[in-house]
């Protein structure tokens, strides 16, 4: 089964408390959903899969290598189909996975999952606070500062463009494209 989007954001919450966990999946969400539309693929799959990605993300902090070994069991016993759990376990590959991503959507996922952050975050330290004027070369100047955003991978995004084939510098842009309309929803 394909969950709906409240069905998602419900098992997403039963599993997640802290409401920054909650605005992470809806930032993820709304990125896989604007790179579906790139890719011409199904927006509602994706950002399914998106909100559901660190779905064991809580149950496994104190143990990181465990993530995304837990998430199979809850989105099974919410009948979730298979796929979605592959996607869901592929975003880990390197990190705490060997399932490597196999298409479009999980590449994508393992991408911006950690670029997000960056991104959230390099918007909010912008006198704005907001992404409505963050631009690319803002970001790279961020990206270069190893103590700006210390918990981002930056060799994971940049694997992940490889992966996706699409030059690092329009990752980001879709991505900060991709955040704009939902930024109060994620929290900003």
């Amino acid at each position: 089964m394909i969950p709906t989007r409240e069905e998602a954001l419900a098992l997403i919450r039963q599993h997640n408390k802290e409401e920054s966990h909650i605005h992470h999946a809806q930032a993820v969400e709304a990125t896989m959903r604007h790179f579906a539309e790139l890719y011409h693929e199904d927006p509602e799959l994706w950002g399914i899969v998106g909100l559901l990605h660190d779905v064991d993300w809580e149950e496994t902090s104190s143990a990181p290598e465990t993530h995304c070994h837990v998430a199979p069991e809850i989105l099974r016993n919410a009948g979730v189909d298979e796929n979605i759990i592959h996607a869901v376990q592929s975003h880990g590959f390197g990190i705490c996975t060997d399932v490597e991503p196999a298409n479009n959507m999980e590449r994508t996922l393992f991408t911006i999952d950690e670029l997000t952050g960056l991104i959230i975050t390099a918007g909010l330290v912008r006198p704005s606070k907001s992404l409505a004027d963050l631009e690319l070369k803002s970001v790279k100047k961020k990206w270069k500062d190893k103590a700006f955003a210390r918990g981002v991978n930056r060799e994971i995004i940049k694997e992940g463009a490889e992966k996706m084939n699409m030059p690092l510098d329009d990752v980001i842009t879709e991505t900060i494209k991709a955040l704009r309309p939902v930024e109060k929803e994620i929290g900003m």
